[in-house]
């Protein structure tokens, strides 16, 4: 037998916790000397002690512990546990690095405020073009709710074009528009790509649309260079020229892609905003 210290440091836990654990029934001693009060603890019992560190680093109370360990819970149902944890860990820390990134963007944002040279921004008319594209709703317009659903709106809608071997006949454009429920705040996104006249949305699946992105006559146009969750100095730079000289949007900036390597950082899109009739010619 040990003494709860050389028991504790088997167990690589404090005496203090293993105190703990006997005041609230979760792992008694094998003995207690019945005059000096001192605990025994036996070596079979590191298994159940290893079991109850673990579901605390799983992060179950001490109470959901002792349940567990009631029904004998074994190595491969921890493991189970372990992996779901895991995965929950990991999409928090994905959620913590994207807030992360977008506290970066809006400081980078306001660093760069009336930085962006205005030769950047360009007025010019945009053409038709026939799409086919996929949509989905995002929960607002910010780069953290509009990228999770973008990004797999792509995937899918490449993997479309390669099953059904047609080739886009330009680069990618997203565009925007408030969903149908006007006070949700909600965004309806259309992941699209360019198509000749012969293709049609049967050839690619049932949830692809074939639509003809209209015409406009003039939009403030601006290169952003990086990826697209640190889009907002760009979009802003966009805004503050277009209220600076005098002209009004007319909805959402299209979002036209115009390299999209496997490396992020060396995206290049194109900002296309409409501008409203009325607006001034001069740029």
């Amino acid at each position: 037998m040990f003494t709860i210290g050389d028991f504790a440091k088997h167990g690589r836990v404090s005496v203090r916790m293993l105190r703990h654990y006997d005041a609230i029934g979760l792992l008694r001693p094998a003995r207690v000397d019945p005059v000096s009060g001192y605990r025994h603890y036996e070596a079979a019992q590191l298994a159940p002690l290893n079991r109850i560190i673990a579901l605390k680093e799983l992060g179950f109370s001490l109470q959901q512990v002792g349940s567990i360990l009631g029904d004998r819970v074994g190595a491969q149902e921890l493991r189970g546990m372990l992996r779901l944890r895991r995965a929950e860990l990991e999409e928090a820390l994905a959620a913590t690095a994207a807030r992360l990134t977008q506290v970066e963007t809006r400081l980078r944002t306001i660093e760069s405020e009336g930085a962006m040279p205005t030769e950047d921004i360009v007025v010019k008319s945009l053409p038709p073009v026939r799409l086919a594209e996929l949509t989905g709703i995002a929960a607002s317009y910010g780069p953290q709710d509009i990228g999770p659903v973008v990004g797999p709106l792509y995937e899918e809608l490449c993997g479309m074009f390669e099953t059904a071997r047609v080739t886009p006949t330009g680069p990618g454009v997203a565009y925007y528009e408030d969903a149908p429920e006007p006070d949700s705040g909600a965004i309806l996104v259309h992941a699209a790509l360019p198509v000749a006249e012969s293709v049609r949305a049967r050839d690619l699946g049932p949830a692809v649309r074939i639509v003809v992105l209209p015409a406009v006559e003039r939009a403030a146009t601006v290169v952003h260079r990086g990826p697209m969750d640190g889009v907002l100095p760009t979009a802003q730079a966009l805004a503050r020229w277009i209220d600076a000289h005098g002209h009004r949007s007319a909805g959402y900036a299209r979002e036209l892609a115009l390299a999209c390597p496997p490396d992020r950082a060396q995206w290049v899109t194109e900002l296309q905003e409409p501008l409203a009739q009325g607006s001034p010619d001069g740029t």
